[in-house]
């Protein structure tokens, strides 16, 4: 496993296949690639919260898939105005979709899910 990658901060990184956990928050402040082949799983977990910049992408390469891509968050999720993420969130209290994001994947928030305009594909 990964622990605390750059701190919990996360931007314009590489991700390959593997575990990654966290004791902070997670802030995707950049571009974040995915690179694997179908096969490969990603897990991404954290104690704290993770949140998308507005205007940022999560990208797959090398065949890396969405549904291979697990974030397990024990706080909350926020997807920032005009950003995609890519993958299953499962996440313990809220997920919000500010306007103009997207997911392809899905989401199981034990709280609430919040879509403002947001599209999320299966």
């Amino acid at each position: 496993a990964r622990i605390n990658l750059g701190a919990g901060l996360l931007d314009a990184v590489t991700l390959t296949p593997g575990v990654y956990t966290f004791g902070t928050d997670v802030n995707l402040n950049g571009d974040i690639t995915f690179a694997g082949s179908a096969e490969d799983i990603f897990i991404i977990q954290t104690t704290g919260n993770l949140l998308q910049a507005a205007g940022k992408q999560v990208i797959l390469s090398g065949g890396a898939k969405a549904e291979n891509i697990f974030w397990q968050v024990a706080g909350q999720v926020t997807v920032g105005a005009g950003s995609h993420m890519d993958g299953v969130l499962l996440v313990k209290t809220a997920v919000t979709f500010v306007t103009g994001s997207s997911l392809n994947g899905r989401v199981l928030a034990q709280t609430a899910c919040n879509l403002q305009s947001a599209t999320i594909t299966a």
